[in-house]
């Protein structure tokens, strides 16, 4: 079983078993408080219909990223995600509503993780560099009216001590002028891989990312397990000639 960090979570075989023994495909398996899904995949995976009840948007983001990790990108079409903000003014309901949420929602939009112990970094993820080494790319979201230059700073600080390659800033409301131009004139990070500069340190509105104006960021797929996945992909139609 792959721990998912839930302390009540199952074994898959278990709740396989369970769903098998008490259901038909094309039932509908309820799961009030689905954690970290393994209800949920389990029904999907047994052709079952299926309702997940969670209020944290980190389950809610576990939980999706599982059923894509699992079954494609695909199924992100066969299912919908209700209460999730769809524009800047659900955004800021949630954001009134509980700050923390809203913080976590706000990372799902770039793909990030929550980190337990933040130390200043709201949401993580990483791109494959030259060399095949890891880079980091650290979150801050601001979902507060009053936003300054001094935010900016401090997610420079964060980028420096956690020896990230790129710092995103993610904020409610507009940043004001002298927060994008604090931004503008950061180093830019050079990917040697992809042949690029990126800015080290990028701003963008929730109204903007949810209209599908994302930041400028190496590819985080990583182009060697690609490659070799292809390749697989390729002997395997040879063989089956």
């Amino acid at each position: 079983m792959h721990k998912l960090g839930y302390q009540t979570q199952k074994p898959l075989a278990l709740l396989e078993r369970i769903i098998q023994a008490n259901s038909n495909e094309g039932d509908i398996i309820l799961d009030p408080f689905c954690g970290c899904g393994t209800a949920v995949a389990s029904a999907q995976k047994l052709n079952r219909r299926w309702i997940g009840i969670d209020v944290t948007w980190l389950a809610i983001d576990l939980i999706e990223k599982r059923l894509e990790n699992t079954f494609g990108k695909q199924i992100q079409a066969s299912y919908e995600v209700k209460g999730k903000p769809t524009d800047e003014a659900s955004a800021e309901v949630l954001a009134k509503k509980n700050k923390k949420e809203f913080e976590v929602w706000a990372i799902t939009l770039v793909g990030a993780s929550a980190r337990e112990y933040d130390g200043g970094v709201d949401g993580i993820f990483s791109f494959v560099e030259q060399d095949q080494k890891v880079r980091k790319v650290v979150v801050q979201v601001k979902g507060g009216d009053m936003l300054n230059p001094g935010m900016v700073r401090d997610l420079i600080g964060t980028v420096k001590k956690e020896s990230a390659a790129i710092g995103l800033l993610i904020t409610l409301k507009k940043p004001t002028t002298g927060m994008l131009e604090a931004a503008a004139h950061n180093e830019q990070f050079k990917s040697e891989l992809w042949g690029k500069s990126y800015p080290s340190i990028q701003i963008r509105m929730v109204g903007e990312l949810l209209e599908g104006r994302g930041f400028d960021l190496p590819p985080t797929e990583n182009p060697f397990k690609k490659a070799e996945k292809l390749k697989n992909q390729a002997e395997t139609a040879q063989m089956d000639l």
